[in-house]
């Protein structure tokens, strides 16, 4: 059965709403002069398990339900919401977001309800459906067993589970129809081990749009918790990090972070059009080195950022934001399109039918290179190697960041000598990503646990990038004594 009409038996049917209802709620929308106005429907269930001390602690399980009314007019929204799917909700929420327009269509305009058909980037299935709870929690005790025995200093394990089924329907007055059902797996392993008086902590995680089998293929679970350890131990052995000028590589995979932070929150539509992004005029400008080409993509199959269709309906794109170094264009939602005279990219998101959709990215990562890793860790004569990181900062009217390494080497000689401790990189995201000088083969996504917040609204998202070589950036470290170097 495809998306469409799973959700309609699963989600509308019982609430008496068909394709004639839809008609008549765009209707009432339409009345009005606006430039817009879409129907948004949604269904999650969420259930999470928690494991401490050896002890599944903590379970939880919950569903939520409602739609939510939109209606623009230039710069202005109308918006309503119910959290209930019932159709006297739905008429109510879209007679108030109409109420934005005080004017009324001399002649009402027919629409033409058109089923849109989606490629599908994920099973229909649902998780939670997928394992028993008895195998969930036999899966959590079995990740924390593996992770004890694999070094006797791991003094405590925590071990998350999480699955989310998302479906959403969204009608809106051009005339579009579809819909999108997703399924998210995230499975979080933690451990803090001790030698001494010393603590340190390690880390590791596994997720994407799948079901729970994918957890137990190769035992990628108790990779994951073995994965743990192995941060752990390294952070026991890691010394202060330098401080000061000097060049670095960035790892492939979760190190894109730096990039979503730095980079793709400049080039979301909004921030553009109010011209608060460091970006808003510089299109066809080079705002980067030529190695860098750097992409939003919502259509990489089983990815936790991607969607069939964003919530305004919108089909999922491959959109290229910049090229050899040039910017090329924006990341939009239906709003800021229309206000910057561009076309949606399918970056139209939200945290659930009672927010805004507002531009949000998707899956975000540079594009690969020619070089091989070994190449860039070879070319620094003093350096960092920074191949995780724990969190960081920006500030997306300046492009300003500071980032924490979670993972990170010393670099000397072309070769690693050690690991560091207490490195974080700042710098702007403009001029970094000018000094990227040298970009590998070996592209790699995060591991699918990506969240992002704006605007008080959290989305999931995915980020990629090959190992990437910056001739200088500033580190801030905890080695008094400081470094200075130079690519």
């Amino acid at each position: 059965m495809d998306n469409l009409a799973y959700v309609k038996e699963q989600l509308l049917n019982g609430a008496g709403i068909d394709e004639d209802f839809l008609y008549q709620c765009l209707g009432i929308l339409n009345e009005r002069k606006l430039d817009f106005g879409d129907i948004f429907f949604e269904h999650e269930v969420v259930e999470s398990f928690f494991l401490e001390e050896g002890i599944i602690k903590e379970g939880a399980y919950r569903i939520s339900s409602g739609v939510g009314v939109r209606g623009l007019i230039g710069e202005k929204t109308g918006f309503a919401y119910s959290d209930v799917i019932e159709r006297n909700a739905v008429l109510d929420a879209c007679r108030a977001a109409r109420s934005i327009s005080s004017g009324h269509n001399m002649t009402p305009r027919g629409i033409n309800i058109t089923p849109r058909e989606l490629k599908p980037l994920y099973v229909q299935d649902n998780p939670l459906l997928s394992m028993s709870r008895e195998q969930k929690a036999a899966l959590l005790m079995r990740a924390n067993e593996v992770a004890r025995s694999a070094d006797s200093r791991v003094d405590q394990v925590d071990v998350s589970l999480g699955q989310v089924h998302r479906m959403m329907l969204v009608a809106n007055t051009d005339g579009t129809l579809c819909a999108d059902v997703k399924p998210i797996v995230q499975f979080n392993v933690s451990v803090v081990m001790k030698n001494g008086d010393r603590h340190e902590q390690g880390s590791s995680a596994m997720g994407g749009a799948f079901l729970l089998d994918e957890l137990t293929k190769n035992d990628a679970f108790e990779k994951v918790a073995l994965d743990a350890v192995r941060m752990a131990s390294v952070n026991l052995e890691a010394i202060p990090a330098p401080a000061g000028s000097m060049p670095v590589v960035l790892g492939a995979g979760w190190p894109a972070v730096l990039i979503h932070e730095a980079v793709g929150h400049g080039l979301e539509g909004d921030g553009n059009f109010h011209k608060t992004s460091a970006y808003w005029d510089k299109v066809g400008q080079k705002v980067a080195s030529e190695a860098c080409t750097i992409v939003d993509d919502g259509t990489i199959p089983n990815r936790r950022g991607s969607q069939s269709c964003d919530d305004e309906g919108t089909v999922s794109k491959h959109n290229v934001l910049i090229e050899n170094g040039i910017l090329k264009g924006f990341m939009h939602d239906r709003r800021s399109a229309m206000l910057m005279g561009a076309e949606p990219t399918g970056n139209g998101r939200r945290q659930n039918y009672s927010c805004l959709t507002i531009p949000r990215m998707t899956n975000t990562y540079m594009m690969p290179g020619k070089y091989k890793k070994e190449e860039l860790i070879a070319s620094l004569d003093k350096g960092i190697y920074a191949v995780n990181f724990s969190g960081g900062q920006v500030d997306t009217t300046s492009g300003r960041f500071v980032f924490s390494a979670s993972e990170a080497y010393l670099v000397e000689n072309g070769k690693i000598t050690a690991p560091i401790k207490g490195a974080t990189l700042i710098g702007t995201g403009d001029q970094t990503m000018q000094k990227v000088t040298m970009v590998a083969d070996d592209l790699e996504f995060d591991r699918g646990i990506g969240w992002c917040g704006k605007s008080g609204q959290s989305v999931r998202v995915g980020i990629g990038q090959p190992t990437v070589k910056i001739s200088e950036i500033t580190v801030g470290g905890s080695d008094a004594n400081g470094a200075s170097c130079q690519a």
